[in-house]
């Protein structure tokens, strides 16, 4: 008979535990029916895998010397570029305008930022833009990222769902080291997420039914959509996405099919079961 753990979390009654809930923990799990089920991961991947806020700030801050800004806090910049996100993709999801790929969008966003902070755009020249609008396909992984993928590749397809255009994230997994099979996302499926066309294209591409895809986010609104569209679902939160700022997404908003602290949890989980 396996021996079972007992555990306090936040649970009231329990000595010294007084805000806890008790949990029973089996120290030989057994995979649920929903982990045998899925075949691949999919990720987003700006927040969950990498880390893009302190990533374009590292760019930004020699940039902002440069052209004598070093009254504008790297981090703001970063910030400001980013809030931009979700409005220039709204314009291509509304159906106010065609596609075009997110580089696109984040060279139009860099203009407004620039403009937004008082940067004359005109007196820099267009290689120096171009290159520091690559700075998102130069971001870093977190620190939990690519040992917990280099264990789950042997298991299942892994690949990014993500809104980046393809040389964007062919550039991040060379960068980061992130060891993708497959590349999904808005210019495979010329869509932005959440539009149900981004999940549901992207599980068409891989040929298998939506429940054995499960997507894997730090965004319970990414997850959301997803689990509309049939696709297994899996959390991973970050709280240092917006540094003290993260207010959204601290924890698991629904039960999805997956939750678990980190990407090592991530993948402790997922291969239960499974052979080395």
């Amino acid at each position: 008979m396996n021996k079972l753990v007992l555990r306090g979390v936040n649970a009231t009654g329990v000595e010294g535990l007084p805000h806890a809930t008790l949990r029973f923990f089996d120290p030989n799990p057994q995979p649920s029916l929903v982990m045998t089920q899925i075949r691949a991961l999919v990720f987003d991947v700006f927040g969950t895998v990498v880390d893009w806020r302190n990533g374009i700030a590292r760019e930004a801050a020699p940039f902002l010397k440069k052209w004598g800004r070093t009254d504008i806090d790297p981090i703001a910049f970063s910030d400001a570029w980013r809030g931009r996100y979700q409005p220039s993709m709204e314009e291509i999801r509304s159906g106010r305008r065609p596609y075009c790929r997110l580089d696109v969008l984040h060279r139009e966003n860099l203009s407004y930022v620039l403009q937004y902070f008082g940067i004359e755009e005109a007196a820099i020249s267009e290689q120096e833009l171009v290159s520091l609008n690559k700075a998102w396909h130069r971001l870093d992984a977190w620190p939990d990222v690519v040992a917990a993928l280099d264990r789950l590749k042997p298991h299942y397809i892994l690949g990014p769902l993500s809104n980046g255009n393809i040389s964007l994230m062919v550039n991040l997994a060379r960068h980061a080291k992130l060891p993708w099979e497959v590349v999904l996302g808005a210019e495979i499926t010329h869509a932005y997420k959440p539009s149900p066309q981004a999940y549901l294209r992207a599980v068409e591409a891989l040929d298998l039914p939506h429940a054995e895809v499960c997507l894997v986010a730090a965004h319970n609104s990414d997850l959301r959509a997803a689990r509309s569209c049939g696709l297994s679902t899996a959390f991973v939160p970050r709280p240092d996405e917006y540094g003290s700022h993260e207010k959204a997404d601290l924890k698991a908003d629904s039960e999805w099919d997956v939750i678990a602290t980190d990407f090592t949890d991530l993948a402790d989980q997922l291969l239960v079961g499974k052979s080395a």
